[in-house]
């Protein structure tokens, strides 16, 4: 799934690049595998009834395995985490501090943290709550260059070293955190109709996302690039509200595979606390590089007379519409 939501440069709401709901989904399709393979008639899930989770196994355990009974029991008995903590240390089960202020999920893809903070709109985290990027700015870095490689689509190599998917992902993580790149609060429509607000660290997805996208710039044409917004924002979606099994899901998959065919090669990136530059890319497929014309210095591709002429077709509408809207003062002249 991360290889398409790359692929799309999937963010919601412009920000944050869907770290848990990529997760629940994966989650929801292996807990049903594996209760297929013991023949169990029932799975549960841990969700409260406040959050989107809730719907996303639900939602994906149905399309994953439709003859299961699904089973919420902290949904079910209204009991709030405070209540639980409580419950836990008069039972000898103490809760870290921090564990009882914070909520965190953290996966490949990127760490959600919710607290006091997040449940309105005006109030920052505070320092101490973030957990990969919380050094980052005590004691910052010198600025560092970094090459990410690409092979159709597909984050491959950093510094030239080739790594597995998995080990990528945290080496990313690793050096991106330690500049505090990646931190973000998202503010946004649940699936339960009402807005809310989340923190969240994503160092590897934010490196990569700005990577691919503009990689994508220099080998995709300008149509491909405004088709794949769209088809990038509807399988958003999906992640987002755990529908990704839906049929529709594998044809969008198609397209942003289709779509990654040529989105090889190198970008050089500068990292600098806080910060993540983009400082060059290229590409065997490079489009640039494939045109006689430099644009702004040379016209390699056409003549004066031809964009002169095109110049004036481009112009014609806006000039009918003018016309049109004073018809009196077009007769006159």
């Amino acid at each position: 799934m991360l290889r398409f939501l790359i692929a799309g440069n999937v963010r919601r709401g412009g920000t944050y690049p869907l770290s848990v709901g990529a997760e629940r989904a994966l989650q929801a399709e292996v807990v049903a595998r594996v209760a297929r393979a013991l023949g169990a008639t029932a799975v549960a899930h841990g969700s409260t009834a406040a959050g989107n989770d809730q719907i996303r196994f639900e939602v994906a355990l149905r399309a994953a395995a439709p003859g299961l009974e699904i089973l919420a029991p902290v949904r079910d008995q209204p009991v709030s985490r405070a209540e639980e903590v409580a419950y836990l240390e008069a039972r000898g089960l103490p809760v870290p501090a921090f564990g009882a202020a914070y909520s965190v999920n953290r996966g490949l893809w990127g760490t959600t943290i919710g607290g006091a903070e997040t449940l309105g709109s005006a109030t920052p985290l505070a320092e101490s709550a973030w957990v990969v990027t919380r050094e980052a700015f005590a004691n910052p870095r010198p600025p560092a260059r970094h090459v990410l490689a690409f092979e159709r689509g597909v984050p491959v190599a950093w510094d030239g070293e080739r790594l597995a998917p998995v080990a990528l992902l945290e080496r990313v993580e690793a050096v991106a955190g330690a500049f505090g790149i990646g931190r973000g609060i998202h503010l946004g429509e649940t699936l339960l109709g009402i807005k809310g607000r989340v923190a969240f660290e994503a160092p590897a997805a934010e490196t990569i996302l700005v990577a691919h996208r503009e990689l994508e710039k220099l080998v995709l044409t300008g149509r491909q690039l405004r088709a794949k917004e769209t088809v990038a924002a509807l399988y958003g979606d999906l992640v987002h509200e755990g529908q990704l099994l839906e049929p529709v899901g594998r044809d969008l998959e198609a397209f942003l595979a289709s779509s990654q065919a040529r989105v090889s090669g190198e970008v050089s990136l500068l990292l600098r606390p806080g910060s993540l530059a983009v400082e060059g890319v290229s590409s065997p497929h490079s489009l640039m590089a494939a045109s006689r014309g430099v644009y702004g210095e040379r016209a390699g591709e056409w003549t004066a007379a031809e964009a002169r002429g095109f110049a004036r077709l481009v112009a014609l509408p806006g000039e009918l519409a003018a016309r049109a809207a004073n018809p009196a003062e077009e007769g006159a002249s």
